[in-house]
């Protein structure tokens, strides 16, 4: 495996200093709460346990449990060639704190979640990063720490509604939009964003001047091909003059910004709402390549995980997929039946990008991109923007299409934020937002017709699945079996336009306008039968949010 020389090191400061540098002396420390003894990480001013305000610095013995690890093959981080592994482990001392690592003087195959691990440290320039390696004494493996709120207890921590009424009730989605979707378009991407964008409103019957509210996901200062500019760039190109606008990535997923717009809408700030997520990490790509976009080459990075070579979600969610296999007994067949799915949909797609047929076999030996996901684990970088439309109920039903109602929507979070130190077994702040949805509506699974669930990657979409209760915690493995229960004519038909995996990676409002789409009635040869209620997910490992549409009856 490779060794860390050249690796990104991370921006120190005052907060993280002694993180950082503590292995001069061989020691490893993390903040302690004086009040309780809890040892928290990443270190906090105050105690999320007591919410006590006095907090030191331990050293502790440096053992750990390994709870989860990933042998990357497809990334190469600065001074890290793969393959290497990233790995987690669970402080001895306290397993609520979990470290993002590399493990070092070892064999990939001879590791087991659950084994002995102890640290050593390897200098860089000014930090001392902490390894680990499998430890001189251990035993047999450990049972791995549980989660802070367990996936099968999830439920019972929802918060009640805080009113009787519902803002949901008083918005639609009234017109829709997408711009052409495809592998290096080399269109600039706010000319994409505007082409969505108009598609929507004249879907709509509007016309621009009718447009009130903006609202966007992440908002400007996006990098990476991830936007176009923002709200003022749209705003700028239009010239719509909103009286309500929104935009941001610590929101909801990105249709974050469709429920800030249902919110806006309910409380009287705005009528129309135009809401709208531009990708184009494939010209991106593309222009890098050709060397017309310079990167930054600067070794400093922030966070926990990058030093590490985990500079994808891959990685965190590769070692989320491991653990559920190890609990419940998954295996890749599991996530294939997920991958096969979306690409027959996407055959009967004419806007997808990747419509050939696929076989198992054909999944599982394509090239490994971060153990146990492979090629068709990982949604399709391309260059496309989607438009939605929030209106008014009542304005709603006197344009052109028939609305498509917002039964419920599910936010709330009840894991921690930090993608390291949330769900083990799960894609992170999905469960809470899963199970928040059902407090906020008569309907159950049961009454779903069509699910447009995301799926970054296979594992995003099981994760989901299990969530909204589909199927039980853990059943997954036999849910999915033989693909039949997500198929267009099965229990749960599944991202029907082709998904992420298939379509594109439109980052989520792409999977909004197939559930609108299907709700209406107009995806032809893909169409299932009698699809009147909808769920759509937008999201994951960020604070996402999960939508339940219907038919205007």
């Amino acid at each position: 495996m490779a060794g860390p020389t050249g690796r990104p090191l991370p921006v120190i400061t005052e907060e993280n200093e002694f993180f950082w540098t503590s292995g001069a002396d061989g020691r490893l420390r993390l903040t302690e709460c004086e009040s309780c003894s809890a040892l928290l990480h990443p270190p906090r001013p105050v105690c999320r346990y007591c919410r006590g305000h006095e907090t030191g610095v331990r050293a502790v013995s440096g053992y750990a449990t390994l709870i989860g690890f990933t042998v990357n093959h497809r990334f190469s981080a600065p001074g890290m060639p793969a393959p290497y592994v990233v790995a987690q482990v669970a402080v001895e001392e306290d397993t609520r704190v979990r470290l993002t690592t590399n493990l070092v003087e070892c064999d990939p195959d001879e590791l087991e979640l659950g084994m002995r691990l102890e640290v050593v440290f390897e200098q860089v320039e000014d930090v001392w990063l902490p390894l680990f390696r499998p430890a001189a004494e251990h035993g047999p493996p450990a049972p791995l720490p549980s989660d802070e709120v367990e996936p099968e207890h999830m439920r019972r921590h929802v918060r009640p509604m805080a009113t009787p009424e519902k803002f949901e009730d008083k918005v639609a989605i009234s017109g829709i939009g997408m711009s052409e979707i495809g592998r290096r378009l080399m269109v600039p991407p706010l000319s994409l964003t505007v082409r969505a964008c108009e598609r929507a409103v004249a879907d709509a019957g509007l016309t621009l001047d009718d447009i009130d509210g903006l609202a966007t996901y992440p908002g400007a200062g996006a990098y990476g091909g991830f936007a176009e500019g923002g709200i003022t760039a749209l705003e700028d190109a239009l010239g719509i003059r909103p009286t309500w606008y929104n935009g941001g990535a610590e929101t909801f997923g990105p249709g974050g910004s469709l429920i800030a717009a249902m919110l806006a809408v309910a409380g009287g700030l705005a009528r129309h709402v135009l809401c709208f997520r531009t990708v184009w990490e494939a010209s991106y790509g593309e222009l890098i390549r050709r060397g017309r976009i310079t990167q930054e080459a600067g070794r400093r990075v922030t966070g926990w995980q990058k030093p590490f070579g985990a500079i994808s979600a891959a990685h965190t969610l590769a070692q989320n997929a491991q653990r559920h296999f190890h609990r419940y007994g998954t295996s890749r067949e599991t996530l294939g039946w997920i991958a096969l799915n979306q690409r027959a949909n996407a055959a009967l797609n004419p806007t997808a990008i990747y419509r050939d047929p696929m076989t198992m076999d054909d999944y599982l030996s394509a090239r490994t991109v971060t153990t146990p996901f492979g090629l068709y684990d990982c949604d399709v970088p391309c260059d496309g923007s989607v438009a939605v439309i929030v209106s008014a109920v009542d304005a709603a039903r006197d344009l052109a299409k028939s609305p498509v109602l917002v039964e419920a929507v599910g936010t709330q979070i009840m894991e921690r934020l930090e993608w390291e130190q949330s769900s083990l077994t799960h894609e992170p702040q999905v469960l809470g937002q899963a199970a928040h949805l059902w407090t906020r509506t008569s309907l159950r699974p049961s009454d779903v017709d069509v699910a447009q669930l995301y799926d970054g990657f296979t594992f995003n979409c099981l994760s989901w699945i299990e969530g909204l209760g589909f199927c039980g915690i853990g059943e997954a493995k036999d849910f999915l079996d033989g693909g039949k229960n997500i198929a267009r004519d099965g229990l749960l038909p599944l991202n029907t336009h082709g998904g992420q995996l298939s379509h594109g990676r439109t980052h989520g409002l792409g999977l909004v306008h197939e559930a609108v789409t299907q709700v209406r009635g107009e995806a032809g040869a893909r169409q299932v039968d009698g699809a009147r209620v909808a769920v759509t997910s937008t999201g994951g490992l960020t604070p996402s949010g999960v939508i339940l549409l219907r038919a205007d009856t």
